[in-house]
């Protein structure tokens, strides 16, 4: 534990360093966000790109930063303008040709697309013009370099945005083990993250073997033998959403309530009739404060 701390504070350090470009900086952001750490510096980072923000968008003149720039204001949730986007098409609407020279732009284009929002049809088309672009080059480009080649297989395969936080990280830390002249900086962030994701993985096993021993004690196999043990599937997704040690309750707590509510919907399934399970949307839908329909209704949008 001293050694996390230790190494904590030297990585705090260099998210905080005043020398660095704002460039050098968002590229720390998102290694640091990559390898899983980011859930130790959140006001550094808030407080960074706060000011990248303010800075406006023509703060960076290269694509690769304009790129980045997008995805991580977007994913912290400031409001950010698609205009640079625009920028990159020629009068006939279609994007430049000297883009594809940029081959890191291309990358960051990817991933940023990936935070559209419905309607956006700008990012969209970005999309599906970085996609192509990129299968192409792991076809053709034999000076792209090994490392940037597992880069662009690995977003291919699920995007950063879309990937779960746990299974990104361990890609990345291998990732970086493999090509450390790719990573930005200094082995104590790679030393860190390792030694942080295998510190909340003991917390997730620990939690595991409780939510276990509670399944076992409420005797599940012997009373509801028709049921499905979902247990560690719920846990898993439950991880997805928050993963971080001091979630902990809140990940048992509703790992508990998703396991029971599959026991429920395997009862139904196998015995109720439908005037039976009629009668128990009802009676939940009496339950349910009014306010809650608001979801409901944004996720029938």
């Amino acid at each position: 534990h001293q050694k996390h701390e230790r190494l904590k504070e030297d990585v705090r350090k260099l998210v905080i360093h005043e020398t660095k470009s704002s460039g050098d900086k968002l590229q720390l952001i998102d290694v640091v966000q990559r390898l899983g750490v980011g859930y130790h510096f959140e006001a550094e980072i808030e407080e960074i790109l706060g000011k990248v923000h303010d800075m406006g968008e023509d703060l960076f003149t290269n694509f690769d930063g304009k790129a980045l720039r997008f995805q991580l204001l977007r994913q912290q949730g400031f409001p950010v303008s698609l205009d640079g986007f625009r920028k990159l098409k020629n009068s006939e609407g279609r994007f430049k040709e000297w883009l594809l020279s940029d081959e890191q732009g291309l990358l960051s284009l990817y991933e940023a697309a990936h935070m559209a929002f419905h309607g956006e049809d700008i990012l969209d088309e970005a999309l599906s013009f970085a996609t192509k672009n990129l299968k192409s080059i792991l076809l053709t480009n034999k000076n792209t370099s090994n490392a940037f080649q597992r880069q662009i297989e690995f977003a291919l395969f699920v995007p950063a945005w879309k990937c779960v936080p746990r299974s990104l990280a361990r890609h990345s830390i291998d990732f970086y083990s493999d090509h450390q002249d790719a990573l930005l900086q200094n082995k104590k962030l790679l030393t860190f993250a390792k030694l942080d994701f295998n510190m909340v993985q003991s917390f997730h096993q620990q939690e595991l073997r409780e939510l276990s021993e509670w399944w076992k004690r409420i005797d599940v196999a012997t009373k509801f033998p028709y049921g499905r043990d979902r247990l560690v599937e719920c846990y898993f997704w439950i991880n997805c959403i928050y993963f971080e040690p001091k979630y902990g309750l809140a990940r048992i707590l509703n790992t508990k309530i998703y396991s029971v509510l599959t026991l429920l919907d395997d009862t139904c399934d196998n015995f109720a009739t439908y005037e039976e399970v009629l009668a128990l949307v009802e009676a939940i839908e009496r339950f349910l404060p009014q306010n809650s329909y608001i979801i409901f209704d944004c996720v029938n949008v």
